[in-house]
This record gives structure tokens, sequence and C-alpha cells, in this order.
């Protein structure tokens, strides 16, 4: 009874220091792009001017990266699933 005891003690405290491990991990930094519009936007709510770009289908590059794929993880349908 004394090591349940302890146990669950122990799994308390854990748990209870576990809540606010987060909050702490983190550090402050200086953020160089603050403002810069080709990374956030004119305002908070639009996009990225960044993401404007449209880049037009290469065919060919879908084929390579086809046969890459295949070698990597085998035959078989993209999305299959395990």
């Amino acid at each position: 009874m004394k090591k349940f005891s302890v146990l669950l003690f122990a799994v308390a405290a854990v748990s209870l220091t576990s809540c606010d491990y987060q909050k702490n991990n983190h550090i402050e930094q200086k953020d160089v792009r603050a403002g810069d519009e080709w990374v956030y936007g004119v305002s908070p709510d639009s996009a990225a001017r960044q993401l404007k770009n449209k880049y037009t289908a290469n065919p060919e590059l879908e084929k390579r990266t086809n046969a890459i794929r295949e070698k990597l993880f085998g035959s078989g349908k993209v999305n299959e699933g395990a």
C-alpha cells in the first residue's frame, strides 16, 4: 500500500508540473520582418504578397516526382493508406 501511495504521489506531481511546461519553453526574439508587406501582407487579415505568385504546371516535373515517390515508397497510389 505504501508503494501505491508513493506512486500515486509521483504521478500527481508529474501531471501537475506538466501543465505549465510549454509556458516557459520559448524565447522572445525581435521580428526582423515586422511590418514587411511581402511576408505579412498589408494588414493582419490580408494574404501575404508572396502568396500571389502563380506558377505554371510542368508535366515533366510531375513525372519525375512520381518516379522518385515510387522508388522511395514502392508502387501504389498516393493517399492509399497503410
